[in-house]
């Protein structure tokens, strides 16, 4: 009797021990979220989707599959409010996250104020690429407006990289003229002079240096340097302007789709990583400037000093701009109808 007590208590042994088992691997979940962002970070969150995941699942057990969706800035912005189920957007001009708070309540109202400096993890600025050798001699905005040459940049209608052109022409505009008139002739002639408008950066950056369209490509920083490196430096050069525009890049959790599809603790963890110092190394080494200082000053090389002013300290803020600009029978619109 007692070795039948003993047995019995084995098995009671084995039995709790395997349902224990059981329960552990059963709480490790498999879980996958949608990134929707913008049309040249591409490479960047190929990069840092597995080291994410890998930390996540170091962390917690869990297996995390992000999901990547991208194009125009806007038009991201617009698919998302009609129905796209991001559980977060990660976009390079803020108004494309406020139109998720204003359409629908899908992302918080607060949410500048959810991740440091301004929900922004980097920035970067607009840049121009050239042919080898600068053959037209391009150096700084003025030259974009020269008759006869072509310059490449994406529709400011649908593309945050083709706006923040716009507008970094348009600042610097203001500084020489001095007056707002003076800074629409100088957009319009620039504008004369663009042959296409590609719905978003990749597309333009596909016209120029695929299709061989154009003299200068006009776009981010981080993008240029992608393609002077991929397509070799005998093909291109880089030009600093003399004064550019800080296009931040600002994330949120679309919390709405978060919360209706238990996601919200790994989104809030995917855009947390961004600031964390693993994720400011990968930010830099795809060439977008980091907010981390000590990051920042690691690759001081890749990243030349460059004047720079920002939409709110010199253009009165986003939503000005938006209604000034951008909205339909905006400045921009009429620009394009008249050139």
């Amino acid at each position: 009797m007692p070795h039948a007590n003993r047995v019995s208590r084995l098995l009671r042994g084995l039995l709790a021990a395997s349902l224990l088992s059981l329960g552990a691997g059963a709480s490790a979940a498999e879980i996958s979220i949608l990134n929707v962002s913008y049309d040249v970070s591409r490479e960047l969150y190929k990069e840092i989707n597995p080291v994410f995941a890998a930390q996540w699942k170091a962390k917690t057990g869990d297996t995390v599959t992000v999901n990547q969706s991208h194009g125009g800035s806007s038009k991201q912005a617009l698919s998302v409010a009609a129905g796209l189920e991001a559980d977060v957007v990660t976009m390079n001009q803020s108004p494309d996250i406020d139109i998720l708070v204003e359409r629908g309540n899908l992302v918080a109202a607060d949410w500048r104020k959810r991740f440091p400096h301004d929900a922004t993890p980097y920035t970067t600025t607009s840049v121009f690429l050239v042919r080898k050798g600068n053959p037209k001699g391009i150096k700084d905005w003025s030259d974009l407006t020269r008759a006869g040459l072509q310059v490449i940049v994406p529709n400011p209608k649908t593309s945050g990289n083709g706006r923040y052109t716009y507008l970094a022409a348009w600042g610097y505009a203001l500084d020489k003229t001095g007056s707002e008139a003076g800074a629409r002739d100088f957009v319009a002639k620039l504008f004369a002079n663009v042959p296409v408008l590609d719905g978003g950066g990749r597309g333009a950056t596909t016209t120029f240096t695929q299709r061989d369209v154009g003299d200068v490509l006009v776009t981010f920083e981080n993008e240029a340097i992608l393609i002077a490196q991929e397509l070799g430096g005998d093909k291109f050069d880089v030009i600093y302007p003399s004064l550019s525009i800080d296009a931040s890049a600002p994330v949120a959790v679309v919390q709405k789709v978060a919360d209706k599809r238990g996601t919200a603790k790994v989104a809030e963890g995917y855009l947390n990583f961004l600031f964390s110092p693993e994720g400011q190394e990968v930010i830099a080494k795809q060439n977008f400037r980091p907010r981390d200082p000590a990051v920042l000053k690691k690759h001081a090389k890749q990243f030349p000093p460059i004047r720079t002013f920002s939409v709110d300290e010199k253009l009165g803020g986003w939503s000005a701009v938006q209604k000034t600009h951008f909205a339909d029978g905006g400045i921009f619109d009429q620009i394009v109808v008249n050139r």
